[in-house]
C-alpha cells in the first residue's frame, strides 16, 4: 500500500489525465495500481438529466511494465443509472482503454504495435514481458496497425513498382508450397502490399483493386522471368515500360551450363555425378563469371573441359552464359544491346544444344523487357533487398499460419507506414 500524500506523485507518473489512485498493491511480481476517473460524466445522453452510481465494476488491464515488472491498472468504473428513463451505461475513456482491444490499455496496444511491427519483435516475447496471451498481443497489433496500412497517403504517388513471389509456407505434413506475391515502391523501397497466389489474376485483381487513375501513374515495372506476371502488367498496367530483372536474366542464362552438365554427366557415364569425376568437381565454376576466376581455377575449368565434355555441349553452353552477362557488362547503349541480342538469340538457335535452344527461347520472348533495363536502368534489387527482411521476419516469428498476420507484419516493418498516426505522444 501506499500513503495517501504519495498518490499525487503516482497520478503524474501514471500519466493519465483526470484520474485518482486509489492503491497500490504488489502481488507476487505484478504492480496492481487502482484508480478510478475524478470527475466522470455522469450525465444521460437521450434525457441530459444526472444519473445515479448503479454499480463500481472493477476492470483490469495489463499495462507497460514498469521498473522492470509487469503492472496492471485496475479501473474502478462508474456504471450509472438513469433517474427519467430505464437505461444503464458504464464510463468509458479511450485514452485508458478501447472497447476493440480487451485486456490491454491503450498505450500497451500502442507500444505493443510499435514493438513487433516497427521493431520486428516476436509476438510471444512481448506477451510475455506484458503477461497477456499471444493472442491479445497479436489481436493489438492488427487493430492498432490496420488504420496505419489502410492509410490513403501510403499509396499515393508510385512511378516504379516492382513484383516479386516469395514461398509463404514450405510444403509439409498435410500442405502444400504456397505463394504470396510482394508488390514495392522501388524509389521509395517499401512494399506496398502483399496478396496470395502468384498467378496472373492474382496480380490483375489487385491492381483491379488501386483503380485506373493510380495504375496509369506507373511509369515503369520490374518483373522476374514469371509470364503471368507480365501479362498482368501488360493489361492493368497501360503507361508502364515492363523490365525484366537483369539478376534473373542471369540467373536464367546460369541454369543453362548446369542442366548442360547434368545431361552430359548422364549420358557419359550413365550416373549422377561424383566427387571424383570433372564434370561434378568443377560445377560451381561453371557458375562462377569468367572474370572472377583466377588463373588456377581457370585452367582447373579448361581440365573439366578437355575431360569431362567430350563433344564441347558444356563449354557452348558456358560460353552463353558468358555472353548473356555481357549484355548487362560490355553493352551499355540501348542500340548496341539490341544489336548483341539478336545475335545471341540467332546463335542460340543455331546450337545443337537443347539447353542453349531453351535459352534462346527465353531471350527471344523476353527481348523487349530484357532491353528495357537499359533505357530505364531499373530493377528489381530493391524489391530482393525487401524479401530478405521478410525472410527475417518469417524467422522471428517461427513462420506463420494465418496470412492476415504475415501481410499486417510485413507492411508494419517494411511497408513506409505513417507511425505517427499511432499518437505516439500518449505513450
Amino acid at each position: 500500500m501506499v500513503a495517501d500524500d504519495e498518490f499525487s506523485m503516482l497520478e503524474l507518473l501514471i500519466g493519465l489525465p483526470n484520474v485518482r489512485v486509489l492503491s497500490v498493491d504488489r502481488i507476487d511480481d505484478v504492480l496492481e495500481i487502482h484508480l478510478e476517473t475524478a470527475d466522470p460524466n455522469r450525465f444521460c445522453v437521450s434525457c441530459g438529466m444526472a444519473g445515479v452510481v448503479k454499480d463500481r465494476p472493477k476492470v483490469r488491464y495489463a499495462d507497460l511494465p514498469v521498473f522492470g515488472q509487469r503492472a496492471v491498472l485496475v479501473w474502478h468504473k462508474y456504471r450509472f443509472q438513469c433517474q427519467g428513463e430505464n437505461r444503464t451505461w458504464t464510463e468509458e475513456r479511450p485514452d485508458i482503454a478501447a472497447r476493440s482491444v480487451s485486456a490491454l490499455t491503450h498505450r500497451c496496444a500502442v507500444w505493443a504495435t510499435i514493438q513487433v511491427g516497427r521493431l520486428v519483435r516476436p509476438v510471444s516475447q512481448i506477451a510475455a514481458e506484458v503477461g497477456v496471451s499471444w493472442n491479445t498481443i497479436m489481436n493489438a497489433v492488427s487493430e492498432y496497425g490496420r488504420p496505419l496500412i489502410d492509410d490513403p497517403e501510403r499509396l499515393k504517388t508510385i512511378a516504379q513498382l516492382g513484383v516479386d513471389e516469395t514461398v509463404f509456407q514450405s510444403s509439409g505434413i498435410g500442405r502444400r508450397r504456397s505463394f504470396v506475391t510482394a508488390v514495392s515502391d522501388l524509389e521509395a523501397r517499401r512494399v506496398l502490399d502483399v496478396f496470395e497466389g502468384r498467378q496472373r489474376v492474382d496480380l490483375a485483381l489487385w491492381l483491379q483493386e488501386q483503380g485506373p487513375v493510380w495504375c496509369e501513374q506507373v511509369k515503369v515495372v520490374v518483373t522476374d522471368l514469371h509470364e503471368p506476371f507480365r501479362k498482368a502488367a501488360a493489361d492493368g498496367l497501360p503507361n508502364a515500360v515492363q523490365v525484366a530483372d537483369p539478376m534473373h536474366v542471369v540467373m536464367a542464362a546460369n541454369r543453362c551450363p548446369d542442366k548442360t552438365r547434368r545431361r552430359v554427366q548422364n549420358e557419359e557415364l550413365l550416373h549422377r555425378g561424383r566427387t571424383n569425376e570433372p564434370l561434378y568437381a568443377a560445377r560451381k565454376l561453371l557458375l562462377t563469371a569468367a572474370e572472377k576466376l583466377s588463373p588456377r581455377l581457370a585452367k582447373r575449368l579448361d581440365v573439366m573441359f578437355a575431360y569431362g565434355d567430350p563433344n564441347g555441349q558444356v563449354y557452348e553452353a558456358w560460353m552463353t552464359k558468358e555472353l548473356v552477362r555481357d549484355l548487362y557488362t560490355l553493352h551499355g547503349k540501348p542500340v548496341d544491346a539490341a544489336r548483341w541480342i539478336d545475335s545471341l538469340i540467332d546463335d542460340c538457335r543455331a546450337s545443337k544444344v537443347k539447353e542453349v535452344k531453351g535459352l534462346g527461347r527465353v531471350l527471344k520472348q523476353w527481348r523487349e523487357p530484357i532491353l528495357a533495363w537499359h533505357t530505364t536502368g531499373a530493377s528489381n534489387g530493391p524489391a530482393e533487398g525487401l524479401n530478405s527482411i521478410i525472410k527475417k521476419l518469417k524467422r522471428v516469428a517461427t513462420g506463420f499460419r494465418r496470412f492476415d498476420h504475415y501481410r499486417t507484419r510485413i507492411l508494419l516493418a517494411i511497408g513506409g507506414v505513417n507511425w505517427n498516426l499511432l499518437d505516439p505522444a500518449r505513450l
